[in-house]
């Protein structure tokens, strides 16, 4: 994965920008975009490893009741603390089951993954006295550091903490990507074996990575339920799981910012698509999948790849002939 830092930040300015300046429907799609693009950057982390995970949405889950419990049962609505319980949340999970599914590899971990997945929700939707059951719990407007935002700033304000938090996350994706433990997790999808004779322990390195994905996953659900304002046991079922690796195919895996690409334009997709073809959505999609299957392979980031090289060569062609 490759990351430029100039190119980073000027990403993110004319992203903070872009969103104080779309109308506030827009503003909330990218906002929502952008905390499930944690998820999509979790799976696309595993990926690096060969390991493909139905389950995003038990860490999802995990961080978006964090918070609706933290609202509901001791008043705690600052979006810092939110943030911090969510991604506790996701790294406890991740905690207890990384040790068992760094064990597993191919269709069984994701089969692994997809059960934990389903075991939360069905503790989501039995335990209706806690959770709320299917109807789920309403979370109230956060607050930041103390100030609560006037109605008409709220979704400006949720943005830019979304665009922060999610910044920040990529930047350590990024800098782990770089480290020593990523190149032997990037090691262990090429050949696992040779990684164990050089010394190196993949299970470690593969719990580590379960680690940073739970984290992040409930990162995610957190700044999710407070953009949304409600969750519900759905959170943790297979079809949002799914959603996330279908997201992850949409963006490619070739740069971190690859799935936020991904998740933003699933997200506009998704809205045009309903509204224009409601009971045909899902197959719009569908076939959009298949297109991008056929024709990149590598998603929508190794189009973007594609034509800054081809620009590149015409550029230099053309200084060449000058």
């Amino acid at each position: 994965m490759k990351l430029r830092p100039f190119g980073g930040l000027i990403l993110i300015a004319g992203m903070a920008g872009l969103g104080l300046l779309l109308p506030g429907w827009s503003r909330f799609l990218l906002t929502l975009a952008l905390a499930r693009g944690l998820l999509v950057l979790g799976v696309v982390l595993l990926m690096q490893a060969g390991l493909v995970s139905f389950g995003q949405g038990l860490f999802f889950a995990a961080g978006a009741y964090a918070v609706g419990f933290a609202v509901r049962d001791l008043g705690l609505r600052d979006a810092l603390v939110g943030v911090a319980l969510g991604a506790g949340a996701g790294l406890g999970i991740a905690a207890l089951t990384g040790p068992l599914l760094a064990r597993y590899r191919g269709i069984f971990f994701a089969m692994l993954t997809l059960a934990f997945s389903m075991i939360l929700y069905g503790v989501l939707v039995k335990a209706y006295w806690i959770t709320g059951g299917t109807d789920g719990l309403r979370i109230p407007p956060p607050t930041f550091l103390g100030w609560s935002p006037p109605e008409e700033h709220l979704g400006s304000a949720l943005y830019l903490f979304t665009l922060a938090c999610t910044a920040v996350m990529v930047f350590l994706i990024f800098r782990y990507l770089q480290s020593p433990l990523g190149y032997t997790v990037r090691a262990i999808r090429d050949n696992e074996v040779r990684v164990e004779y050089l010394g190196l322990s993949v299970s470690r390195a593969l719990y580590i990575t379960v680690l940073l994905v739970g984290a992040m996953g409930g990162l995610g659900g957190a700044l999710s339920a407070m953009s949304v304002g409600h969750i519900d046991p759905n959170l943790a079922y297979w079809t949002t799981s799914g959603e996330f690796v279908f997201v992850a195919l949409l963006g490619g895996t070739g740069n971190v910012f690859a799935p936020l690409v991904g998740s933003i334009v699933f997200e506009f997709l998704r809205t045009y698509a309903y509204k224009y073809i409601p009971y045909t959505w899902q197959m719009g999609l569908g076939l959009i999948m298949l297109a991008i299957v056929g024709f990149a392979p590598g998603g929508l980031w190794s189009l973007y790849e594609l034509i800054t090289r081809r620009m590149s060569g015409w550029m230099w062609s053309w200084k060449r002939g000058a």
